[in-house]
């Protein structure tokens, strides 16, 4: 995809498909006034009789019969001036893109949403259009024989007459690919089948993202996890014939202490002896969507060049039933010593996070946050695609976080640590239990988790988010890359200055 910048009116642009836009209840001004002038004032009319509206994700498609170079001239929706977000332009710009290509157009020039009437700095606005259009682009067609429809859009320029602010909308759309590949990198790994996506296969992407990005990558084997003590993750892996793969990605380790990210990896999840039901098994492929996070997260860091040590870990194995499998009541001993109950099978993503928070502590972090597809009770919680879950034993990082989300599109609620949690998970044969049943389960979760924490730490619970059953203005059905963007975001607010 070329990508770039051009300075010049927007009604002189040449592209299959030239995009502006408009707010609800307004007449059309800046650029879209200026195309609408080109046009004799065709929007004006659309917008007189009704036809054109500018609510949220509206799309109208003029056909300009040579009054501009535009071959068509998109007119996309922002909603009500006061409601405008950075949101709101990632979600016009998902959509119009997603229009044009529909109409089979190979270029688009688009406006920068938000950076006139809208009020948004140029560069934050020219990151979030890109953003939108990249990610709105996303298609996830590896196992298709059969070519698409239509073909992929191959140029997208953003249109930026005043060259005041070009630099600016050059620096947000450079960091919007940046961010939006890989997102779309993490939405490639989760989608694809489990056969196809085996802990091996996940450590060698993770490997070649290193290679490709100056990262440093380690996978540790089985042997060094038993060395280091890691009862519970290799009590999860037995029923697999494929071994575990322990993933770290390392950035500017010599850039002081670390935040690390920890992603949940199991790249399939039958629920082992405590087996799930049959129906919708198929979508546990995406069990290991933190650790894709995680995995796109770093090529991020590396790609923008972040001037922090940032540290990624990757637990990655399959929980499968055979007749080596873990067992409901056996006993597991963790890196850090204590010994856990296994009640469910099927609560293994907190087992093999136990031992990778324990490994975190070895870098001496500032703070570790951690993602996974961990419990069905925070769907239930706060609703499917609305938001993930926020833990935290520090409120000052759970803060940050749910700010950066803010920012990045990608909604984080903060849930609570009661230590009435704790008593959900006493054992009377080990130090714990792996699960306190389903009333209050996904505190229980939580509150087991900081049994293995040592620094400031946030748990994200992104069950809600990491699969969507229904394409969204920029999310498509299936894996979606949730946390990748919040998770650099949440970086690049680090960064002083």
């Amino acid at each position: 995809m070329d990508i770039g910048v051009a300075r010049e009116m927007i009604q002189d642009i040449k592209a299959d498909a030239v995009v502006v836009n408009l707010f609800e209840g307004k007449e059309p001004d800046g650029a879209t006034g200026a195309m609408d002038k080109a046009l004799s004032g065709m929007i004006s009319v659309l917008i007189g009789a009704g036809d054109v509206k500018g609510k949220l994700n509206e799309i109208t498609v003029l056909y300009p019969c040579g009054a501009v170079l535009g071959g068509r001239v998109i007119v996309v929706g922002l909603g009500k001036a006061a409601e405008f977000t950075l949101d709101r332009a990632r979600q016009a710009a998902g959509v119009a893109a997603k229009r044009a290509r529909e109409l089979g157009c190979k270029s688009i020039a688009t406006i920068v949403f938000g950076a006139g009437a809208g009020g948004v700095v140029p560069q934050a606005a020219a990151q979030a259009t890109v953003e939108g259009m990249l990610l709105g682009l996303y298609e996830f067609r590896v196992h298709k024989s059969a070519p698409a429809e239509r073909g992929a859009v191959e140029s997208i320029t953003l249109v930026e007459a005043d060259l005041a602010k070009a630099a600016a909308v050059e620096a947000g759309a450079h960091t919007g690919r940046i961010l939006a590949e890989a997102t779309n990198l993490a939405r490639d790994l989760v989608n694809q089948p489990s056969n196809h996506m085996t802990p091996h296969i996940l450590a060698d992407a993770a490997r070649a993202v290193a290679s490709q990005n100056g990262l440093s990558c380690q996978v540790l084997s089985l042997e060094q996890m038993a060395e280091l003590g890691m009862g519970a993750l290799m009590g999860v892996t037995k029923g697999s014939d494929e071994p575990p793969q322990f993933i770290v990605l390392e950035h500017k380790a010599d850039a002081g202490q670390p935040v690390v990210f920890v992603g949940k990896g199991i790249t399939f999840d039958s629920g082992g002896i405590s087996i799930k039901p049959s129906d919708h098994m198929e979508e546990m492929k995406g069990d290991m969507a933190g650790a894709a996070a995680v995995v796109g997260a770093m090529q991020a860091v590396a790609q923008l060049g972040l001037p922090m040590h940032v540290i990624g870990l990757a637990p990655a194995c399959e929980n499968l039933p055979s007749g080596h499998a873990y067992k409901p009541g056996d006993v597991l001993k963790a890196m850090n010593g204590k010994t856990i109950e296994v009640i469910s099978t099927d609560a293994e993503g907190r087992l093999i996070l136990a031992d990778a928070l324990c490994y975190a502590a070895r870098f001496s972090p500032a703070a570790v946050i951690d993602l996974a597809t961990l419990t069905g009770a925070c769907v239930i919680a706060l609703g499917d695609m609305v938001a993930a879950g926020v833990f935290s034993n520090d409120d000052d990082l759970s803060a940050k976080l749910r700010e950066a989300g803010a920012t990045a599109g990608e909604k984080l609620w903060p849930l609570p640590l009661y230590e009435e949690y704790k008593d959900k998970i006493k054992s009377e044969v080990a130090d714990m239990k792996n699960t306190g049943g389903r009333q209050g389960g996904v505190g229980a979760s939580a509150i087991f988790l900081r049994e293995f924490t040592s620094y400031p730490w946030a748990h994200l619970d992104i069950a809600p988010m990491g699969l969507s059953d229904s394409a969204g203005p920029y999310t498509p059905k299936g894996g979606t890359g949730f946390g990748v963007r919040a998770l650099v975001e949440f970086l690049r607010a680090r960064i002083p200055g």
